[in-house]
């Protein structure tokens, strides 16, 4: 096992994976930029470095600055939590050249999972179902008329680096296809530097669902079921949940099985997280994330299994012990991202927090990096905490969550948490009816 591990990420996630580095016994190392000096992850941890000032370009994404702070703290391992350098093949590849062990996949399999067009590649070759669309990257807007006239409006144009939503756009007729096309290609070069795109046929009523994985590198690989995102806007997800209210048991265990047997055949290893859309009872499976996601809380709650524990353990060569049938689900998981945002307009609000009162009891977790006295930054991403609730049904977690938000106290910055508060007293939202695209109709209500 390792000795010390560096955390190559800030907020939240790094106290995450500090709280199960101090449970392994396992010294922790926070890297942070000037205007994290006084944050949570950098309190905590064992040991500190500072690897430049606030813009990411220049500390969070300052590869040279993080693999130095690793080799003068002596840590032999680098965990890069979510976002920022978490799904960078040449990042992985460069800890591995400097001697240190990267917490997460190979680096062939980043690149590949990556690239959204070759990710869709192999698993249809591994016959995984897919969402009809182009064999490619589309290269023009007359390839982009053809394929789109084949596949039928509306259509979606994707950035084949993409994420988050950025280069990602809606073409509902011909009219509006160049435009669309022109403006999702200079959104993924912008964001991704590469802008190449890809086209698919766009779902009217789908459901989000992804499936949380581990595989040991020693030919074992086991899910952990499936986590329900649809309640997204503008393709960030705002609340998750698991199991899904759509599925069946007997639909989960034909996705896991699909699931895993194609991990296995690829020789996968550490965590991930393949994504699908479910319409008609039917799954096709979009992109897969090479890390650890935001809601990974909502899956160890009703599987009982820290997620991080079993990253580091994977990267220090352990075996996971124990099969897919050891794997029990139990209850119910909600979690609400919480983010320093106006909850009707959406525009970040950084600022001083001067109170903070968390919820607690039964089943009730708050992952948060934030303390009274805190100033939130303008630079980072506006996720601040998140809620995560357990309760035996959906319905017991529903109310356990209506009674958290309204404990939960953020005192000095606009939250999210009234949007959430509506969303959970909403009717459609407590049947379970809702859709990948209810959340926009939602809020503008």
């Amino acid at each position: 096992m390792f000795q010390k591990i560096l955390i190559a990420n800030r907020g939240e996630i790094a106290l995450r994976i500090q709280r199960a580095c101090r449970e392994l016994g396992i010294l922790s190392v926070a890297v942070h930029s000037t205007a994290d000096a006084e944050a949570m992850h950098v309190r905590l941890a064992d040991e500190s470095v500072c690897i430049g000032p606030p813009a990411v370009k220049d500390s969070y994404l300052n590869i040279p600055a993080i693999l130095s702070a690793a080799l003068v703290t002596g840590a032999e391992a680098i965990h890069p939590g979510y976002g920022f350098l978490a799904e960078n093949g040449g990042f992985a590849e460069m800890v591995e050249a400097h001697g240190l062990t990267f917490i997460g996949p190979s680096p062939a399999h980043i690149r590949m999972m990556g690239d959204k067009i070759a990710a869709k590649a192999a698993m249809a070759k591994l016959g995984v179902p897919l969402v009809p669309g182009s064999a490619g990257a589309v290269p023009d807007i007359a390839k982009a008329r053809d394929v789109a006239g084949r596949l039928g409006y509306p259509v979606l144009i994707k950035a084949t680096a993409g994420g988050g939503g950025r280069g990602m756009k809606v073409a509902r007729d011909a009219a509006s296809l160049e435009e669309a096309f022109r403006i999702a290609r200079t959104e993924a070069r912008a964001a991704f530097g590469n802008d190449a795109v890809y086209i698919e046929k766009y779902l009217d009523h789908p459901r989000h669902i992804e499936l949380q994985v581990l595989a040991d590198g020693h030919g074992n690989v086991v899910h952990f079921g499936e986590r329900d995102c649809s309640l997204q806007r503008r393709h960030q997800k705002l609340l998750e949940e698991a199991g899904s209210p759509a599925l069946s048991a007997g639909a989960r265990d034909r996705l896991g099985a699909t699931a895993t047997a194609s991990l296995a055949s690829l020789g996968y290893r550490n965590a991930g997280t393949l994504e699908f859309l479910y319409q008609d009872g039917e799954f096709a499976f979009i992109e897969m994330n090479t890390r650890l996601q935001v809601e990974h809380p909502v899956t160890e709650m009703v599987c009982g299994i820290d997620l991080v524990r079993e990253q580091i353990r994977i990267a220090a060569g352990a075996p996971l012990g124990y099969g897919q049938s050891d794997i029990t689900f139990r209850g119910h998981a909600i979690e609400c991202r919480i983010t320093a945002e106006d909850p009707a307009t959406f525009v970040p609000t950084p600022g001083r927090v001067t109170a903070f009162h968390a919820p607690g009891g039964l089943g009730v977790r708050i992952d948060s990096a934030l303390y009274a006295g805190y100033f939130v930054p303008p630079y980072y991403d506006s996720l601040v905490a998140k809620l995560i609730v357990h309760a035996p049904t959906r319905a017991d977690a529903i109310n356990r969550l209506r009674r958290a938000l309204d404990e939960f106290a953020i005192v000095g910055i606009q939250t999210t948490i009234p949007l959430h508060q509506r969303i959970v007293d909403d009717a459609e939202f407590q049947r379970g009816d809702y859709t990948i695209h209810w959340l926009e109709e939602f809020v503008t209500r």
